[in-house]
């Protein structure tokens, strides 16, 4: 008894000290506007609990409830505070000075360490200055080769689908982007798109599924509970062939460095990778020059930043890709309209792609640039605030918070714009139409000092695979009614289709 009733005043004690040294943040929460569902001590926790379309459907809320209440709402997730905000004149500010990615994104270093993405700060700073160049314009353009070679084969994938019915685009789009972005970043072909199944695709994308169970389900995130459920097995084992497969990869890139000639590794047919020399440099050979070559980065180092960039660049790229072409089945008037485009610049030639077509496809640019407006492959970004922070709206952060960058939010709001902020219509990026009065009103690929290097790569890749799928069959959709495009979605770290990617193809002369 005597016992019982010490512990209970020691929690008490505890509590009362824990509530006094964050007084300054209770005080700060309490001026901000509030979920009207949020409960006493477990705040909104409750609706994180659900599958990831659960998860997307409380964002999308407290996203515009921001939209309703000054640009901002605060959400506690147990005793961690969250700012959700869509103010673009605030966000610009949080993304210039709140460089620290918040705690929620530890989980995924388990995949991808201190890759430049969720790096520290102390650690991204240094990576970042090595990465700029090796993102240059011209660097970009030379793999547009890559992207045009590898969307002939997606177009062949779309043959023999041409007349079978309804398809998921999703393992099509997925894999595309995955041999583009394999080839372009390590200088190795995975013929992911001629495999039934990529053991590193599938590796990845269920490794990944689980960091966002991870990340939304706080209880997911304490690692001795973690370990003793069967989740943890199944990812230890998608983890192990992801990393064996960037270390086989850096491995040979050395070696081939090391003895300046070509290097052939042998595989199992399972993993049957193609490491030839190739014309132009990958971004492996351009990180392990730039950043000193056997002085740079260790083999650790080189796998974070080429896993980092892989799954960037796969996910991003195919995201895009795969929400355009259900928008363009949806909108058969706005997809013609692409195709008359592409007749324009390509005829009736059979000619693939070369990187002076793309400047060209200025309404397939609109196109793209309207779907991830609506549909951002990275929602949300969530960083850390270390020191108390006043924004231009009035709002003070407190240090010790979070803040929840809700791009899909602030792409969405009326209040910049427009009243059709919800329509598809690409041609609101018209030179004439297009005049943002805030830079963080349209930012898919994130904004300011830790902004995505390779946003002019994803573009690219997109635009290619488009324009050779495009230029030969017809997505077929179900039409909407209006203009708002009614997609039900999730987030699984990029933004997925709830649903999945469905449609059909034709080919747009008799099969």
């Amino acid at each position: 008894m005597i016992l019982s009733v010490v512990l209970l005043l020691l929690a008490v004690i505890w509590t009362v000290q824990y509530r006094f040294r964050r007084r300054r943040m209770y005080e700060l929460a309490s001026k901000i506007s509030h979920p009207k569902d949020e409960l006493p001590l477990i705040g909104v926790t409750h609706k994180f609990m659900g599958n990831t379309e659960n998860i997307m459907k409380s964002l999308k809320q407290f996203s515009y409830e921001a939209m309703e209440t000054d640009g901002v709402t605060r959400v506690w997730l147990n005793h961690i505070l969250y700012f959700v905000m869509v103010n673009p004149g605030d966000l610009e500010v949080v993304l210039k000075t709140c460089m620290e990615k918040d705690d929620l994104h530890r989980v995924i270093r388990s995949i991808i360490g201190n890759g430049t993405l969720f790096a520290p700060v102390s650690i991204w700073r240094r990576r970042r200055k090595v990465l700029i160049p090796a993102f240059s314009p011209k660097i970009v353009e030379s793999f547009v080769e890559i992207f045009s070679e590898q969307s002939q084969h997606i177009t062949h994938k779309v043959a023999r689908m041409c007349g079978s019915g309804t398809v998921n685009l999703w393992p099509i789009v997925s894999a595309y982007s995955l041999d583009a972005a394999c080839e372009s970043t390590a200088g190795v072909k995975i013929y992911a798109q001629s495999k039934a199944n990529s053991q590193f695709l599938t590796s990845l994308e269920e490794g990944l599924n689980i960091v966002c169970e991870r990340m939304f389900h706080l209880w997911l995130q304490v690692e001795w509970l973690f370990r003793l459920l069967p989740q943890y097995t199944k990812y230890q084992k998608c983890i192990k062939h992801v990393l064996e497969f960037s270390d086989e990869i850096i491995h040979n890139k050395r070696k081939e460095l090391m003895n300046d000639k070509q290097s052939i590794t042998k595989c199992d047919n399972d993993r049957s990778y193609d490491f030839g020399d190739y014309k132009r440099k990958s971004f492996l050979e351009l990180l392990i020059h730039l950043s000193g070559g056997e002085k740079g980065y260790t083999d650790l180092e080189l796998r974070e930043e080429i896993l980092t960039i892989i799954i960037a660049g796969t996910d991003t790229s195919a995201v895009g890709m795969a929400f355009t072409l259900i928008l363009l089945g949806k909108y058969p008037d706005i997809q013609q309209k692409v195709y008359e485009e592409l007749k324009e610049v390509f005829g009736d030639s059979n000619r693939p792609l070369v990187k002076e077509d793309l400047p060209k496809l200025k309404y397939l640019e609109r196109v793209v640039k309207e779907s991830l407006r609506l549909f951002p492959p990275a929602p949300f970004i969530i960083r850390k605030v270390e020191k108390e922070l006043t924004l231009p709206s009035g709002v003070t952060i407190p240090s010790g918070s979070g803040i929840f960058v809700s791009i899909f939010g602030a792409h969405r709001d009326p209040k910049y714009w427009g009243p059709d902020a919800e329509h598809f219509d690409p041609d609101r990026f018209l030179p004439e139409r297009f005049n943002l009065q805030h830079a963080c009103s349209y930012m898919p690929f994130s904004y300011g000092p830790r902004n995505c290097v390779g946003y002019q790569y994803a573009l690219k890749s997109i635009q290619t695979a488009l324009t050779s799928i495009l230029r030969n069959y017809k997505v077929i959709g179900e039409p909407e009614k209006g203009p708002i495009p009614n997609i039900r979605i999730k987030v699984d770290i990029m933004l997925k289709a709830a649903e999945g990617f469905y449609v059909k193809f034709e080919k747009r002369k008799p099969c």
